[in-house]
């Protein structure tokens, strides 16, 4: 067996692909449903460009998991260039099929926001990972798209597009800064230090 076969094996990397070609098609099937309705305008479809890349993130960030951990940490070889390419084809392969999953209206929440999304929570969930385990990597997105969804104002833009980037339109550039933002930090702890280990083997 080759190695990419037996590392994409050991993180389970094909169920994951398969999860994230189920996310994207059913996100693309809800925001056109969601734009069918009488009266909707390109808004609507917000929901879909925050949970689509939420399940997409914690897909990715579950998969960080190390199975070998000792031998990881013991190897010859430095693992930190494959836990960053890992982290960075998940994340360019989920925001490709969630962008292509959501059309139209780039100027509201469309392929750019949804894109935007997955990158972000990617890297949160990345850095979740490496401070509190594969496992619960989804934890860290998942509080913080609640806490803003919450509080996030309904205009968007000012300062809510830098803490409530999730929530703002394709176009806002500072949303997109944090975004970007997140996920070079997470993706940088990650490779750096790996999931962190638990006693459950993460």
């Amino acid at each position: 067996m080759s190695p990419l076969r037996l590392y994409a094996r050991s993180r389970a990397l094909p169920g994951a692909l398969a999860v994230l070609v189920c996310a994207a098609a059913a996100s693309g099937g809800a925001a056109r449903w969601l734009l069918s309705l009488p009266g909707a305008d390109p808004s609507v479809r917000l929901p879909v460009v925050v949970l689509g890349p939420l399940l997409a993130a914690a897909v990715i960030g579950t998969g960080l998991h190390t199975p070998s951990d000792e031998l990881d940490r013991t190897a010859v070889a430095a693992w930190w260039p494959r836990r960053l390419a890992h982290v960075l084809v998940a994340a360019a392969l989920a925001c490709a099929l969630l962008g292509l999953a959501v059309p139209g209206h780039p100027e509201e929440f469309g392929a750019s926001a949804a894109v935007r999304n997955t990158l972000g929570l990617a890297g949160v969930a990345a850095g979740g990972a490496a401070l509190a385990g594969a496992r619960l990597s989804w934890f860290p997105p998942t509080c913080y798209l609640a806490a803003v969804g919450l509080a996030a104002p309904a205009e968007p833009g000012g300062a809510a597009a830098w803490w409530a980037w999730a929530m703002q339109p394709g176009p806002e550039g500072g949303a997109w800064a944090v975004a970007a933002g997140a996920f070079a930090a997470g993706t940088a702890l990650y490779a750096w230090r790996g999931a962190r280990r638990s006693t459950r083997g993460t």
